[in-house]
């Protein structure tokens, strides 16, 4: 898969985007460290609980979780980074998890959601379900002139280009598709929680 592939290169400079680093220090738009900030305390007020947080990449955002917290990646470039942030992080299918039924009691998911086709947003969302009670979801934001589903050119530092899919989300779009409420509304974050009895 392509965007597996980009993401595995794009490791050691991932958090370039958050930081506004790199190629990132031109596109990312004014008032872009107050939002990042805002996601950041998003995640830091989510109630202590046992959380996976699936397709964590460098864990950028997993740190700030509360209680008992376990960072999953398919990247092993990734994981490595992130267990720099994190004590634990496995390398696993975000569509087969590789842990048992109901050992969290939330899944959060940061950027990751929004580069699933239909098929496997099913496949994943069913996989959740069947490890934890809830579900919080971090994406990008729907801006205006962007198509919201498409496959986009990615270009890293060493000028390697990638093909990836990916959806852009108004957060009642978001809330609605999980059956569920949002959390956040930035003009680039958008996040939303469901929880299951």
């Amino acid at each position: 898969m392509g965007t597996a592939v980009y993401y595995e290169q794009r490791a050691r400079e991932y958090d370039e985007w958050y930081l506004g680093l790199g190629l990132f220090a031109s596109r990312n738009p004014p008032g872009w460290e107050r939002e990042v900030a805002r996601v950041i305390e998003l995640v830091s007020e989510l109630p202590a609980a046992r959380t996976l947080d699936v397709a964590c990449g460098t864990g950028f955002l997993t740190r700030h979780l509360r209680g008992t917290t376990v960072g999953l990646d398919q990247s092993p470039a990734m994981a490595a980074v992130a267990r720099s942030r994190v004590p634990m992080v496995l390398v696993g299918d975000a569509l087969r998890l590789p842990v048992g039924d109901k050992a969290f009691d939330r899944v959060l998911t940061g950027h990751f959601y929004g580069h699933l086709p239909p098929d496997e947003r099913a496949a994943f969302l069913a996989e959740v379900r069947r490890v934890a009670a809830e579900l919080v979801v971090i994406d990008t934001a729907m801006r205006p002139g962007v198509e919201p589903a498409q496959w986009v050119d990615r270009t890293l530092n060493d000028g390697s280009r990638h093909r990836i899919y990916k959806r852009y989300l108004t957060s009642t779009q978001l809330a609605e598709e999980l059956a569920g409420e949002v959390l956040l509304e930035t003009p680039s974050f958008v996040a939303a929680r469901v929880k299951w009895s």
